[in-house]
């Protein structure tokens, strides 16, 4: 290591509680995308970003769009030099249910080497290692060892719209990067780096079945009306086989792309305690699709799972009513080749096909993104594997995520270069659950990273 990436690293210790405590200003602030009721606080989110940006010595934009603002910033004082292009998103997931949080979900609270808070991990607290390296190398040097450029968004938890629009319609250009970094997933374990080369895609649901035009009493009309929730009951427990884990949609495998060889020996010998993560989870068993590991399951196989139902009463205590209507909204990982639209047309087709008789089926799609496999070979990502290692004392092994980050996709396919993914997190953050929670040493340690990345990739030009 050199005498200069050293003093970078002096900084970034000397730095580091600092740096906390600008990451807790920022999880403070409740920029929940998906909820119109807290627009001003995600346009709020996007100063906040901005004002960092500018903190840290990058020439700054906010571009606007239909929805949230993407927040651009850099710098490009190394002419010749290779361009680094990092990605977050500012917009968190709604905090609910809140009542089982052991903390205020915007109050981020330290607990031993665990800040907990909504966004801790998801994905400010992994994004915003990215620009604290980059403030800490200008701060100590006055310059950069490559040229950098930061987009991050504010819609990643509600489609991400914005942003996939703009990068198509930018086409390379203002976006021009070798290379692009994002740090949204997790470590393999704790202590063991990764580098991700696979994430699932998505196509995202809403089934709405309506019956009569009013509730009815269940005693005086039981019997003589389809209850849209028995309807809604019935098609949903045809979506997977309940005995194999096997989705029943036609043609929903077609384009599956088989797991390789290697890939399912390289699963296999990751250190993986399969009773460890039954019990973690308190679940009996665990349960998926015939004939494949645990590992293989939630990286490789595609999934179709009911993230919510609702309708009819749901309060406390009876209340003998026949719903007029009902709905479930089911989301749907997809893995390569498998084509979003596609499973949309599947689905629908299918569900109405099986809905039974006496009530009217409304299917709509909310959103979705590719699947996506990355080649993680060449002199970028080496620079990559050396820094994690150095840092974390261990090289990065190689893993797919059952997770979906949709524009991933879109910049391997628009810009070309390789996409590093190299996450921070740890599968126990709770992402998207109450008590979401980010290790404080590896927000420091992601600082470490990055630092040791750029001067990695200037060395290696």
């Amino acid at each position: 290591m050199s005498a200069a990436t050293q003093e970078v690293l002096d900084r970034i210790d000397r730095e580091k509680a600092d740096y906390l405590e600008q990451l807790k200003d920022y999880i403070r602030i409740p920029s929940i995308s998906t909820d119109p009721a807290y627009k001003d606080e995600v346009l709020r989110c996007a100063e906040f970003v901005a004002d960092q940006m500018r903190q840290a010595g990058l020439e700054v934009e906010l571009i606007e769009s239909e929805g949230y603002p993407l927040v651009y910033g850099e710098w490009m004082g190394a002419p010749g030099k290779p361009t680094v292009l990092f990605y977050g998103h500012y917009d968190v997931q709604p905090a609910d249910p809140l009542e089982l949080w052991d903390h205020p979900p915007f109050e981020p609270t330290v607990v031993g080497d665990k800040l907990f808070a909504r966004g801790a991990t998801d994905d400010k607290g992994q994004s915003f290692a990215h620009l604290k390296a980059v403030a800490a190398v200008l701060a100590e040097r006055g310059t950069l060892p490559v040229n950098v450029k930061f987009l991050i968004e504010g819609e990643e938890e509600s489609g991400g719209e914005a942003i996939e629009a703009y990068v198509r319609q930018d086409a390379g250009q203002k976006l021009a990067a070798d290379c692009v970094v994002v740090s949204d997933s997790s470590m393999y374990a704790p202590g063991q780096p990764a580098l991700l080369y696979g994430l699932k895609g998505m196509a995202y649901m809403e089934i709405k079945v309506t019956g009569p035009n009013r509730d009815l009493h269940s005693g005086t009309f039981g019997g003589a009306v389809a209850n849209p929730l028995n309807a809604l009951s019935y098609i949903i427990s045809k979506l997977r086989d309940a005995q194999t884990g096997r989705i029943l949609i036609p043609g929903f495998y077609d384009d599956v792309r088989p797991l390789a060889d290697w890939e399912r020996t390289e699963f296999a010998k990751l250190p993986f305690d399969g009773e460890q993560y039954r019990s973690d989870l308190g679940v009996p068993e665990v349960f998926g699709e015939e004939g494949y590991s645990t590992l293989e399951r939630a990286w490789a196989r595609p999934t179709c799972d009911v993230n919510g139902i609702f309708g009819g009463y749901m309060g406390a205590g009876a209340k003998t009513v026949l719903p007029s209507w009902g709905g479930a909204k089911v989301s749907m990982r997809l893995v390569p080749d498998q084509n979003p639209a596609t499973i949309n047309r599947l689905f629908e087709e299918y569900v109405q096909a099986v809905a039974p008789p006496g009530v009217t089926v409304e299917i709509s799609s909310v959103h979705g993104a590719d699947p996506v496999l990355i080649d993680i070979s060449g002199p970028l990502v080496e620079a990559a594997t050396r820094a994690l290692e150095t840092v974390w004392g261990k090289p990065p092994v190689r893993i797919r995520e059952g997770g979906s980050i949709p524009i991933v996709s879109t910049f391997s396919q628009v810009l070309g270069g390789p996409v590093i993914l190299m996450g921070f997190g740890l599968a126990d953050d709770n992402l998207h659950s109450p008590n979401e929670k980010f290790n404080v040493s590896h927000f420091y340690n992601g600082i470490r990273t990055v630092a040791l990345f750029l001067d990695e990739v200037g060395a290696a030009d």
